[in-house]
């Protein structure tokens, strides 16, 4: 282990992949610093742009991850100034960190939350770093059937996980199926869903249904409201943002159990940082908050869901890179990013690409200490992205989707798909949908689709092949938990009412 992290940092302290952990940071603080952008439009935008650049697949995925990361910790900024969430991940961050700036205390806020984004964070690494690699051993014993039923455990944890409607999550996941079905079987030759549409019999692109869904959507959004976030300049005083040992102390233990909580669940294929940020936030109100002070302005309920979040980020890692499934929706656009150098991340990644996964593990330590040293003295500097009006901003996203879309095909027809993706992304955003289930379908999908086929080559057709082994048993009967345990409990407590 010691030796593979070695390695890693041989790879991470390159001139070139140096440069590129400090603009994914820079790029993605910027990212997450605009509501509405976040790390999965951030690195959507970019993707296409490192892949035409011809940047090799460890120094493509240090930048993206830099960006996820970088994007994690500016997302605070819009949620303590403005009240108003950079991204998903940030909403827990507004209850406290909004308060603490209208009394003055933008400054300190902005402070322990990137403090506590460190702390969060360099738990969450210090645990990919242990554990992976063990994981990947045991992940080795995964044939095609236990890598079959892995998905269905995801699809039922992403079900259950993510979102408030699980109804709208379920359906969201099997669109995302049903998109990554468009084209020629390449088992049969047939035609599925290309309705003779010769743009569509190579299948819909990646890189196309992600800067369509998020990105354009995104866009459609912004024209459609009338807000223009920090337009006049009137962002609260910030001040100091060096906090005081006794403010670190006050929120240590705060920071400690959020970030280990924060990275176990985002070990889970199919959370994210928002499932991070509720449960720390509500576990560590009531652990603290005696005087029902959260909410209020307390920085421990500050604290918590940042934490929480940049562990969640880094958590997340773990089983894209030891299972090749996503622990959340950006780490399914990173996984599509590997698949565009024809790197799939599973059982073996840490054996055949030794590189990748471990720059990719030292960049992160390296990402981290950078962001940090950005965001304490440029928190000024920072916050006044938020003056951008969306009259400037709109064409710039507009410029870049369409530039990294006709790099990467040279075909008006991928620009014309994604604009219609994009106006399926507005309109199921409009109700509701979590895009992030869509994209998690659009990937496991395909993955889960070959590993059935294989599967029953194997057996011969047999299916009985899907539950034979302990691991497959196991990761049934964990599917089921998930799908049937929320029911059951709700069971269980109306009864219970009614006794009483």
């Amino acid at each position: 282990m010691f030796d593979f992290i070695l390695q890693g940092f041989g790879v991470a302290l390159t001139p070139l992949n140096l440069g590129l952990a400090f603009s994914g940071a820079l790029l993605g603080t910027l990212f997450g610093a605009l509501p509405g952008i976040g790390p999965i439009n951030g690195i959507a935008i970019l993707m296409p742009l490192a892949y035409t650049l011809g940047l090799p697949a460890e120094s493509a995925l240090i930048l993206l991850a830099g960006i996820y990361t970088g994007a994690e910790y500016g997302g605070r900024m819009s949620s303590i100034l403005l009240n108003v969430p950079g991204d998903a991940g940030a909403v827990m961050t507004t209850l406290d960190g909004y308060p603490l700036a209208k009394q003055g205390l933008a400054g300190p806020a902005l402070g322990i939350s990137a403090i506590s984004s460190f702390v969060g964070a360099s738990i969450a690494i210090l645990g990919l770093t242990l554990f992976a690699p063990l994981l990947a051993k045991v992940a080795v014993q995964f044939g095609p059937a236990e890598l079959f039923t892995m998905m269905v455990f995801a699809f039922a944890s992403m079900s259950v996980m993510m979102g408030k409607d699980p109804v709208k999550t379920a359906l969201g996941a099997i669109l995302g199926v049903l998109i990554g079905t468009v084209g020629v079987d390449s088992g049969t030759g047939i035609q599925r869903f290309t309705f003779d549409i010769p743009d569509l019999y190579d299948g819909i692109d990646f890189v196309v249904l992600i800067i369509g869904m998020f990105a354009i959507s995104e866009i459609l959004l912004m024209l459609e409201s009338r807000l223009q976030h920090g337009k006049t300049g009137a962002l609260p005083v910030i001040g100091r943002v060096f906090v005081t040992m006794k403010e670190i102390l006050y929120c240590k233990g705060a920071m400690l159990r959020s970030g280990l909580l924060g990275f176990l669940i985002g070990v889970l294929p199919g959370t994210g940082a928002s499932v991070a940020g509720a449960v720390s936030y509500t576990t560590e109100k009531r652990v603290s908050d005696k005087n029902n002070t959260f909410g209020t302005g307390d920085m421990r309920g500050l604290a918590a869901p940042e934490a929480a979040n940049n562990a969640s980020a880094a958590g997340s890692f773990v089983p894209m890179l030891t299972l090749g499934i996503p622990g959340s929706g950006t780490t399914a656009v990173l996984l599509g990013a590997l698949m565009l150098y024809n790197i799939t991340p599973g059982p073996m990644m840490f054996s055949e690409h030794p590189k990748v996964a471990g720059g990719l593990i030292a960049s992160l330590y390296i990402g981290n200490i950078v962001l940090l040293l950005l965001n304490l003295p440029l928190a000024g500097f920072f916050a006044r992205v938020l003056t951008i009006p969306r009259w400037a901003l709109v064409p710039g996203i507009v410029i870049l989707s369409f530039v990294g879309v006709y790099q990467l095909h040279s075909d008006m027809g991928a620009i014309y798909l994604m604009l219609g993706i994009g106006v399926l992304g507005y309109l199921l955003r409009k109700l509701n949908f979590s895009l992030a289930t869509i994209v998690l379908g659009f990937v496991l999908g395909g993955l889960m689709e070959e590993n059935l086929r294989r599967a029953l080559a194997i057996s011969g057709g047999d299916s009985s092949i899907l539950w034979q082994s302990g691991i497959s048993q196991g990761l049934w009967l964990a599917s089921l938990l998930l799908l049937l345990g929320p029911f059951m409990l709700s069971r269980l407590g109306k009864r219970k009412t009614r006794t009483a």
